[in-house]
């Protein structure tokens, strides 16, 4: 018998996982445990083409291929993608993973990230999965670094290695969301540090929980290629102009 599984079973049937979207107890679909509820599921807006060739957000149509950001910027990194379009209830379902601990989140999130982004993350075949950094402080605060806990459970359905030590950040940082994209590069200089000066990795993917102007994933793709890396690619969980 296998005790571990009846042990995993019985408490799932006193405590079970939650819908990550709406919060209530995620229901059982032909048997099994579904991972989102089914009113949840239609209320989502995956990002999906017609798409920004650079950094992965919804544009108008086919004839677009960047966004109006790329349009105007040039980027560091070189490609990204993203999982969910920005929506009231994806915003919700992140604003609970960061801030009432809801960490159990992250499994389900790196799912949907390998079944709807695995094609685009295996055409990069990056060597390894660095998820942004947080603060010291803020990890002291908040007790885990949610793209980290996400890159850790992406790594594993993607049998990618993750490394959370080579690339710090030194700097306390402002919240982003209330800065322009002016602003938001301006304090992300000098935010983020690799830990060695030795050419570790050639081909990075960085792992984050929101994008909009992408200045975050630039800030880390400087630092990364100023210490050898040749290419740095990104994933994020949630897309959109602005939160």
């Amino acid at each position: 018998m296998d005790y571990k599984k009846v042990l995993m079973e019985a408490v799932n049937a006193v405590l079970p996982p939650a819908c990550p979207m709406c919060g209530k107890p995620a229901p059982f679909v032909g048997g099994i445990r579904a991972d989102i509820c089914g009113s949840c599921m239609h209320n989502i807006n995956y990002v999906s083409e017609p798409a920004c060739l650079k950094c992965g957000k919804p544009v108008k149509d086919e004839e677009t291929e960047y966004c109006s950001d790329c349009s105007r910027q040039k980027h560091v990194y070189d490609q990204a993608c993203a999982l969910y379009e920005y929506s009231k209830n994806v915003k919700e379902s992140i604003y609970r993973f960061k801030y009432y601990n809801k960490q159990e989140y992250a499994g389900i999130y790196a799912k949907q990230m390998a079944d709807r982004c695995g094609r685009m993350i295996r055409m990069w075949s990056p060597d390894v999965i660095i998820p942004v950094p947080i603060h010291i402080s803020k990890y002291k605060e908040r007790g885990f670094n949610q793209a980290g806990l996400i890159a850790q459970a992406l790594g594993r359905a993607m049998q990618i290695p993750v490394d959370e030590e080579y690339l710090v950040r030194i700097v306390k940082t402002q919240p982003m969301k209330e800065l322009s994209n002016r602003e938001r590069i301006k304090n992300l200089q000098n935010a983020f540090q690799v830990r060695e000066k030795v050419v570790r990795y050639r081909k990075v993917l960085i792992v984050d929980d929101i994008y909009t102007t992408g200045a975050t994933f630039d800030a880390c793709a400087a630092v990364l290629k100023d210490a050898g890396v040749s290419q740095v690619y990104g994933i994020s969980l949630c897309v959109g102009d602005g939160f």
